[in-house]
């Protein structure tokens, strides 16, 4: 799969601390890339290295195979930081006329591009209005506007919706996934239901160093809750005393029933669960009743992560 960013052994100090220590990482192109930690972990002191910011101390970065430093790096990238500040006396058009006069070696005309991006934000119905207008959604959505004026192979945005309002965060959460295919997304954030909503990849990083990368579905399917899922057909009412019976089961709860179907939550003790699930398969075939599922429930990325960052924990 062709990387959209390398970073390689990645590290930054800053007098006494360490904000970085070693990150390697690959993104892949076309993707969005959630990067996650609690505050402080080094996220936003990656993505300033990362847009040429901030000067690492050891390391290197790459975007598309260029190495930073090369003028076409720069050319590469669109960067949006922290909750972004406009000259609130200029329109959302004028803003981005601006930031394209950055970018000489535009493909095309440069009011068209303008019309491109402001149509692509969903922001063209109030390309005319003041800045100053602006609600904090409408602001992300500009900043993420002036991002793709240079046409840029990555977007770097920095906690993109940490600021907004449960409406703002899901349009601007929206945009982002509307932009897949347009550029490679490469956002940091500590709000675990947006990354778990619309990222392929996740990164993990505590205290500066990297704990976990994967695509995102992966690393869910790699933590169970020691609890299985099992939907019976033509269950009747012995049925959950017969699962409470079997070695390795810790406590049955019998979550519905309806359409001849019942399902219940398995509680295993540790270590037990694929035990469990075979002597399950068992138990339905003795008790002939059809078996519709057995499956362990999968944890989110909430518990996954504190998980990985509190406990220590590694996957199964």
């Amino acid at each position: 799969m062709t990387s959209a960013i390398t970073i390689d052994r990645l590290s930054k100090q800053y007098g006494d601390v360490r904000a970085l220590d070693g990150v390697s990482l690959e993104v892949p192109a076309g993707s969005i890339f959630g990067f996650l930690g609690p505050n402080g972990a080094g996220k936003t002191t990656a993505i300033k290295v990362l847009a040429g910011l901030a000067t690492p101390s050891s390391g290197t970065t790459a975007i598309a195979g260029v190495p930073a430093g090369d003028s076409a790096y720069n050319r590469a990238i669109g960067y949006l930081g922290q909750e972004p500040r406009f000259y609130d006396w200029m329109t959302g058009r004028e803003t981005l006329r601006y930031v394209a006069g950055f970018y000489p070696d535009l493909v095309g005309p440069v009011d068209r591009r303008i019309d491109e991006v402001l149509a692509l934000t969903g922001i063209a119905d109030a390309a005319n209005r003041r800045t100053r207008t602006y609600s904090g959604g409408m602001r992300q959505r500009l900043g993420i506007a002036q991002a793709l004026v240079g046409q840029p192979r990555v977007l770097l945005l920095d906690e993109p919706v940490s600021a907004l309002d449960p409406i703002g965060r899901r349009d601007v959460l929206d945009l982002m996934a509307d932009l897949r295919g347009h550029a490679t997304i490469f956002y940091s954030t500590h709000i675990l239901d947006d990354v778990q909503r619309v990222s392929d990849h996740v990164a993990i990083l505590d205290n500066g160093s990297l704990v976990r990368t994967a695509p995102t579905q992966d690393l869910l399917r790699t933590f169970t809750k020691d609890r299985l899922r099992v939907v019976f057909g033509g269950a009747g009412e012995e049925t959950e005393s017969g699962l409470a019976s079997l070695q390795g089961v810790e406590s049955v709860q019998r979550e519905s029933t309806g359409d001849d179907r019942s399902t219940y939550l398995v509680q295993t003790r540790d270590g037990a669960t694929a035990a469990v699930q075979w002597a399950i398969t068992r138990f339905a075939g003795d008790s002939e009743l059809t078996l519709v599922s057995n499956e362990p429930e999968r944890l989110d990325l909430e518990e996954v992560f504190l998980r990985l960052i509190d406990q220590k924990e590694h996957a199964a």
